[in-house]
């Protein structure tokens, strides 16, 4: 999130896509209402007719897998009416850079691509560049060669005649969203859009979120009260579980996983540090080994001296071209290749794509630990449909823990905002907490290394000195996270004591003589207190930023990329959107996203986009695996015959699982439905947690599967009729929710009916409660991060009988 929650209530026209906020994030929309109650129009777009849609002024409905058509048609409108924002736009994005020769786009693929390899050389989207190494610019926008007029060439394509025949969208509704949203480039206006899964888990996930963030730069609307591009998480703390490395390509602070080809710290720096020639670039990566050192020593403490590269060379690497996706671990223990697996508070044998593969997958394991509060179908997979005990060797150790209400710490919300939280629950005698199995399993790993083990300095130098009598303190990690001064140093003018906590990343030093686990949250645990535990209520701006309420990452911004919400001069756009200005010779508001005077200052200043080499926001975005224009595609399971757009029908980098258990198809008659995935309030992800709650089972006892009056009518199902919904990779029994929230869709002249499912239900609890609708997915995502593709795929519904009491 580029904003944050309260900020919503700042905006003037909200778009939510791929998002059921009234349905999952029901306290979001307190800032939707109140912007709302203050004039804001409210837009939803989404297959079916939900909760949100209810608090919607315009809604229409789309297509599953067709956003990017969708809103390419409205950057086409934006661009050919003149509905962009100029100043910004020309200043604070790349629309200005002048195009390399070698770029190009004909019938759906992007110069520098190789069919053998399905990739793309990206050094084909190269900028032109002047005898200094700075991209070349024009200001006017003129030159064809600019990716301004590339990009107005490139969506003109995207008509709403064209859109409407892919989307199904009725060319009136797209007409009237076109022109309510891109009214919000008007100086004084602002626009946010709000988007969830139903965007992300597709074969062009990325690319979803790039299209409306080129949006919101040309309209103006990034770094602005009221604006941005918000991602609204699936639990409380995803947002922190990503800053902190969840994911197997960063490690904490968004510090890019070593590749095995980098052997030394020099190595990894020179090749993962960016340069830039441009004199107002902030580049703020350039202090990346800075954050790398003071990683490395949060990590390895006094063992990591300069001598042995801070420790680099113990940390794990990932080998070149090898993709550690949940797609392709589980592809790789479906073909056998793992002894043993750790399914730490999570639920795989539900909530992976293609769960029939997943199962078969940890059947072939030695060993697997799930650790959870209740059984799950993870935990007894085993024992599961289709499974013979008899012929399976996993052995499963279950190992029951905490919840998070159970327990003290942090979480960080969709917003950045860092909270701490006590622990509201006394657990029960026997479950411990995650970081107490943490430390055990640690204590054990360390004591085997000692007796017989190889390479062991990564063990027996990881720092261990915030754990005392072998017990986990979450202030002690905090700490640590935050980072301290390893020596007595001088930093910036100012001296501090070995063993001060930093005060802000502005203090890392690259010489081993600072620690911080993760430099985004360097400056929440200081001298002063637990910044994340303030609940101070003041708003000085009076636009919500609340700056003493919690902690927010970096250095507590607000609004990340905040100087560009003014102009030229440090004036803001406009006096009722306010949350930054220069005045005095100093930044006034919110934290500046760096603090050198405005634009106009060409001596001192830097552009506003500071995490960026060039300055600005990419509206050109030359480093995605898949184009640096997001171009429709076709999910790739779908049911039109070929792609409007072009003749390569899906994306042409995506990944497809060649497995037995991968097969998928398109257009066949077996499978004539457009399926998808989606949550419900009563249950939580994949219901571990609610299902075993005898008052949410009563208001959601089991699957369903919705579909249309039409769809029904045709099929000869009744509202409450047991159906079975089926693809190419699996089958599930589900009760018939008949209703007019899904309507038929007129796809290029054909009749295209459209379902859903909850992705809550396991055949663990409740007995014929139904089992994960994701056993009809697909084992195929976005190429860029391997999201799975599980909101648009291919399903035929039969029906099967009476509802069973």
């Amino acid at each position: 999130m580029t904003n944050h929650w309260i900020d919503i209530r700042n905006s003037d026209c909200i778009l939510i896509m791929g998002s059921n906020a009234a349905e999952n994030h029901p306290i979001s929309m307190k800032w939707v209402g109140n912007a709302k109650n203050k004039g804001a129009t409210i837009i939803n777009v989404d297959p079916r007719f939900t909760r949100t849609s209810s608090k919607a002024d315009i809604y229409t409905a789309e297509r599953s897998g067709t956003d990017i058509a969708f809103l390419g048609g409205m950057m086409n409108y934006i661009l050919s009416k003149d509905k962009y924002h100029k100043e910004y736009a020309a200043n604070y994005t790349n629309v200005s850079f002048i195009l390399g020769p070698k770029y190009d786009f004909k019938d759906g693929l992007f110069s520098g691509y190789d069919p053998k390899k399905k990739k793309y050389d990206k050094s084909f989207w190269a900028f032109e560049k002047d005898a200094n190494g700075v991209p070349k610019r024009d200001l006017t926008l003129k030159d064809p060669r600019c990716v301004f007029q590339l990009m107005k060439k490139f969506y003109s394509r995207y008509t709403t005649k064209t859109v409407s025949a892919i989307t199904g969208t009725p060319e009136a509704d797209l007409k009237k969203i076109y022109e309510t949203y891109a009214a919000t480039g008007a100086v004084d206006k602002t626009g946010t859009i709000m988007y969830a899964m139903g965007w992300t888990q597709h074969t062009v996930g990325v690319q979803n979120i790039r299209m409306m963030a080129m949006i919101q730069l040309m309209l103006g609307n990034m770094g602005r009260p009221g604006g941005g591009v918000n991602a609204l998480r699936g639990e409380s703390n995803v947002q922190g579980s990503t800053d902190h490395c969840l994911l197997f390509h960063i490690w904490p602070g968004y510090l890019g996983t070593p590749k095995a080809s980098l052997v030394t710290l020099a190595d990894y720096n020179a090749k993962n540090t960016p340069k830039t020639n441009d004199p107002l670039s902030a580049n703020w990566w350039q202090n990346k080994p800075k954050y790398m050192a003071s990683f490395l020593k949060a990590m390895f403490g006094e063992a990591a001296t300069k001598e042995n590269d801070f420790g680099y060379s113990w940390m794990p690497k990932i080998d070149d071209g090898v993709t550690y996706s949940w797609l392709d671990i589980f592809d790789e223990m479906y073909k056998g290749n793992f002894k043993g697996f750790f399914a730490w508070g999570q639920n795989p044998a539900c909530s992976g794509a293609n769960s029939n593969k997943t199962r078969q997958a940890l059947a072939k394991l030695d060993w697997m630990v799930n650790v959870n509060i209740f059984d799950n179908e993870t935990a007894s997979f085993w024992k599961g449909p289709g499974m013979n005990p008899d012929e399976i060797k996993t052995e499963v150790f279950f190992l029951p823990c905490h919840t998070s209400v159970e327990k003290e710490g942090s979480i960080t919300n969709s917003g950045r905002w860092m909270q701490w939280r006590y622990a509201a629950a006394k657990p029960p005698r026997g479950p411990k907490g995650d970081g107490d199995i943490m430390v055990e399993l640690f204590e054990k790993v360390r004591e085997l290394y000692e007796a017989d083990g190889k390479f062991t300095e990564p063990i027996k130098n990881f720092r261990w000195d915030y754990v005392k009598d072998g017990k986990y303190d979450p202030h002690a990690i905090a700490k640590l996270i935050n980072g301290y001064f390893e020596q007595d140093t001088t930093v910036k003018g100012k001296s501090f004591k070995k063993g001060t906590l930093v005060p802000s990343f502005a203090f890392l030093l690259d010489d081993g003589s600072t620690s911080s686990g993760n430099w985004l949250y360097c400056q929440s645990y200081t001298e002063k207190g637990n910044m994340a535990a303030r609940r101070e209520k003041k708003d000085p701006t009076g636009m919500g930023l609340y700056p003493e309420w919690s902690w927010c990452w970096p250095v507590n911004r607000r609004i990340i990329y905040n100087r560009a919400s003014v102009d030229l001069n440090g004036k803001p756009w406009s006096p009722n959107k306010n949350i930054l200005e220069y005045k005095d010779g100093k930044w006034v508001g919110d934290v500046p996203d760096g603090g050198w005077p405005p634009m106009s200052d060409k001596e001192k200043t830097k552009r506003p986009f500071i995490m960026k080499p060039d300055g600005v926001g990419s509206v050109f975005g030359p480093g995605r695996v898949d184009g640096p224009f997001p171009e429709h595609y076709e999910p790739l399971e779908c049911p039109v015959p070929k792609n409007l757009m072009s003749s390569q029908r899906m994306n042409p980098v995506a990944p497809v699982y060649g497995t037995a258990a991968d097969e998928h198809y398109s257009c066949d008659p077996r499978f004539p439905f457009v399926g998808t995935t989606y949550r419900v309030t009563e249950h939580w992800q994949t219901g571990i947690l609610t299902r075993w709650q005898p008052w949410l089972l009563e208001t959601q006892p089991q699957l369903f599967v919705e579909m249309s009056n039409e769809l029904a009518k045709l099929k000869g199902i009744k509202n409450g009729d047991m159906c079975k919904v089926s693809s190419a990779r699996g089958k599930v029994e589900a009760v018939a929710m008949v209703t007019g929230r899904f309507r038929p869709f007129t796809i290029q002249g054909l009749t295209v009916h459209q379902v859903g499912l909850p992705w809550c239900f396991g055949w663990v609890y409740p007995k014929d409660g139904g089992d994960s609708a994701n056993l009809l997915t697909p084992s195929t995502g976005d190429p860029n991060t391997r999201i799975p593709e599980t909101k648009a795929f291919m399903v035929n519904v039969e029906k099967l009988g009476k509802r069973r009491a």
